[in-house]
């Protein structure tokens, strides 16, 4: 029987796939961008500039992996647990968990390296 893919098994995954610092730089600015316009149309009562959050969103972090990191983003197999993951990486990046150079890097010096495909 396949084991059941959860949040926590996909993670390390996703960590792995997001090494490059600049695909890392380039997701956080999206992300940090997405929940700006987010807040924008709350504060503004105009939900038209959520329309922009997919194109910025992926679009920053669609040329990270293209270009720098060379792989294909985690979005296209797993799009809910990836788009956790992006606002995980960026929230822990923020907070210092993680670090723009290195997914790796855990405030308590732990390293959490698995690069494995996830069970589904």
């Amino acid at each position: 029987m396949a084991s059941t893919l959860t949040f926590n098994k996909f993670y390390p995954f996703y960590q792995s796939q997001h090494r490059d610092p600049v695909c890392r730089l380039l997701h956080v600015i999206g992300t940090t961008i997405v929940v700006s316009i987010v807040a924008a149309a709350i504060a503004t009562a105009n939900a038209r500039l959520l329309l922009f959050t997919p194109l910025v969103g992926y679009g920053f972090a669609w040329v990270g992996h293209f270009f720098f990191e060379r792989n294909k983003p985690a979005t296209f197999k797993h799009p809910f647990y990836s788009l956790m993951g992006d606002f995980v990486m960026w929230f822990n990046i923020i907070r210092g968990e993680e670090t723009i150079s290195s997914p790796y890097v855990k405030r308590n010096g732990n390293s959490n390296l698995k690069t494995t495909r996830p069970s589904q």
